[in-house]
């Protein structure tokens, strides 16, 4: 096949590819992501302050409130797949659970001391850019410190059958999949899937993003 008709071909797709991309993402049940994002979030927001000196008191009510706001939103499993990179292909069914599993609740025990001192008036949801055909969209949001500095926090979403669904966020320009992955990637390589397994059932990833000083 010469260049040019490579070419032709790809013009005359191209158009028929974006139609069913579009199709795709106009299918997608629910609240579009910029809307997601900030319903979820003021969901979230209202539940805290609704028990607040029981949230800060009780991190297991943290964890609940985000089993019940958060978890639906975001797609746990895909990644963990992407936390584990290369490493998911040898691993087993059963260490694959185990990790979306132990990753997700040790994130929780990271952070969700945290979220029991966010409020409402630290959030602002930015106007999106993007286009929704492609069935990936990324919400820009703002999250004021203590200290009265911005600091821009993003969300990666991808359309699922069941929704858009959050599967990656971005603070500061640091990429909480990459972040981890680099790091998980070579623990795995040092000491093992199953050791690192293991750990994470009982603490938490080494790495941790910047956090709301």
């Amino acid at each position: 096949m010469t260049r040019r008709l490579a070419m032709t071909l790809a013009v005359l797709l191209l158009p028929a590819v974006f139609a069913v991309a579009g199709r795709a993402a106009e299918s997608v049940p629910g609240p579009v992501p910029q809307e997601l994002i900030d319903v979820t979030a003021r969901r979230l927001l209202e539940a805290l302050d609704a028990d607040r000196e029981l949230a800060r008191k009780d991190p297991a009510r943290v964890r609940q409130l985000v089993d019940q706001i958060l978890l639906p939103h975001f797609d746990t499993d895909y990644s963990a797949r992407l936390v584990l990179g290369r490493h998911w292909r040898t691993a087993t069914p059963e260490q694959r659970q185990r990790f979306i599993d132990a990753f997700y609740q040790s994130q929780l025990r990271n952070y969700g001391s945290a979220l029991a001192d966010f409020t409402a008036d630290r959030l602002a949801v930015l106007p999106f850019r993007g286009d929704l055909s492609s069935g990936q969209a990324m919400v820009r949001t703002e999250v004021k410190r203590s200290n009265g500095q911005r600091v821009p926090v993003n969300y990666s979403l991808h359309a699922t059958p069941q929704g858009w669904k959050a599967w990656d966020v971005t603070i500061e320009g640091i990429s909480y999949v990459r972040n981890f992955r680099n790091d998980v990637g070579a623990e795995v390589d040092q000491a093992g899937l199953e050791s690192v397994i293991k750990r994470l059932e009982t603490a938490g990833p080494r790495a941790v993003a910047k956090s709301d000083g």
